[in-house]
């Protein structure tokens, strides 16, 4: 898979003035054939508004993949699918309720959603990972990392070397597997944000509402 892009619209923290940050996670990821919202905050409202303000419209989404049930990441479903509901909406097993979308995919084991694009299935009966190869290596975007970092990381593995992993990390402090790792992005729920950039000045990315990141590496 070619560049594959990843724009952050939904964060506790904000790297643009003009939007609005809050407790929850959303990202907006394009790759050579989808354009897929991965989970959608806390707040309708506010997911859109971002949205707007970084000039993403949502009708060019096609997929939306919900990590875990948790409202922060889940807030804002049903706000977009009021703006567009033609699209897949991929769930793990555990997560219910979803209406208005085209068609719901519930997830149990590691799932082909497209080429190069995966689930990792649901881990621990609570949380899957997406998964996209490029041409440098496997980029993982995850939600909270409840199963654990590690179990995921154990997972996405099979589908590649991971390149980079983006999104919660929650209390994850096994720092050493991340030593092989090219770039870290931790965001929203990582409660040891400053540790992991300390110790990986040159890996670590900042998230924030607004950041933009592209895989391989843009120069």
């Amino acid at each position: 898979m070619k560049n594959m892009t990843i724009r952050v619209v939904y964060d506790n923290i904000k790297n643009r003035k003009d939007l609005t940050a809050d407790w929850g996670f959303s990202a907006v990821i394009e790759t050579k054939n989808k354009k897929i919202l991965f989970d959608t905050g806390s707040d309708g409202h506010i997911l859109l508004e971002n949205m707007r303000r970084m000039q993403i419209d949502p009708g060019i989404i096609d997929t939306i993949f919900i990590s875990h049930y948790h409202f922060d990441h889940t807030g804002g479903l049903a706000a977009f699918l009021h703006e567009n509901s033609d699209v897949q909406v991929y769930v793990p097993y555990s997560f219910r309720g979803v209406r208005r979308a085209r068609e719901v995919i519930y997830i149990t084991e590691e799932y082909k959603i497209d080429e190069g694009l995966y689930s990792t299935g649901e881990l621990k009966g609570i949380e899957q990972s997406l998964v996209i190869k490029t041409q440098a290596g496997v980029v993982v975007v995850v939600g909270c990392s409840h199963p654990g970092l590690e179990e995921i990381v154990n997972i996405a593995q099979k589908f590649g070397h991971i390149h980079a992993l983006i999104g919660g990390f929650h209390g994850f402090k096994n720092y050493e597997i991340l030593k092989a790792v090219a770039y870290l992005c931790p965001t929203h729920c990582t409660q040891h944000i400053l540790e992991i950039s300390t110790r990986y000045p040159e890996k670590y990315l900042s998230g924030g509402v607004g950041t933009r990141l592209s895989f391989p590496k843009e120069t």
